[in-house]
């Protein structure tokens, strides 16, 4: 049976939730990072985030693996783990708004044979492009790459796996805290600018 799997969030946290216990068949986990086709918004950087998030899971990670990952980076598209950024994936995977990144792992038999992760690279606020930072990207990639070991979303706050994260959520963090209220300041001094263009025209007419 061959399977595409979507992640789903849990319901409970009796036992951490799982997408499969025992996903992958052999070590090392081949990875194969694209960072050639890449969108208009990508940063380099993203790149040694991915590789510090391998690091993360490698070394432990949240701790709710029943394995310890070996990772072995490779330049081949027949890899494991095939990691990817896109421009717009609201756009392109249909996902929904804020969705930062998508996992999806084929499936056969009980075990992972290959996992598609497709990290998103920034979101529009305002009409302006709000590229993540490397911070939200690291946290992006951890996120993912926890799909793509085995887990599911965790209901704890505090958990990588968590389906919000705070790092990715503040990727701005002025924006974030006071964007409304920046946001009516603008339109507060557009408004006095308005009205006093107005009456000082209104007033040489008047004179």
């Amino acid at each position: 049976m061959v399977l595409i799997l979507p992640v789903h969030p849990a319901v409970s946290e009796f036992n951490y939730p799982r997408i499969l216990d025992n996903p992958w068949d052999h070590s090392p986990i081949t990875v194969y990072i694209d960072n050639k086709s890449v969108p208009p918004h990508y940063s380099p950087t993203y790149y040694t985030q991915v590789q510090k998030a391998l690091n993360y899971w490698a070394e432990g990670g949240n701790g709710k693996l029943d394995y310890t990952p070996v990772f072995a980076i490779v330049d081949s598209e027949k890899a494991d783990i095939r990691i990817r950024w896109v421009e717009n994936l609201q756009k392109d995977q249909g996902v929904p708004p804020k969705v930062a990144g998508v996992t999806v792992p084929l499936i056969v038999n009980g075990r992972f044979i290959r996992v598609d992760v497709m990290l998103g690279v920034g979101y529009s606020q305002w009409g302006e492009w709000v590229p993540y930072s490397d911070t939200a990207m690291l946290a992006i990639a951890k996120h993912e790459l926890g799909h793509a070991l085995g887990l599911n979303h965790s209901n704890d706050k505090q958990d990588i796996m968590y389906p919000s994260n705070e790092q990715i959520n503040n990727t701005n963090p002025i924006l974030s805290k006071y964007g409304s209220f920046l946001l009516f300041a603008v339109y507060a001094i557009l408004a006095i600018v308005v009205f006093l263009s107005v009456s000082y025209v209104l007033g040489r007419i008047a004179k």
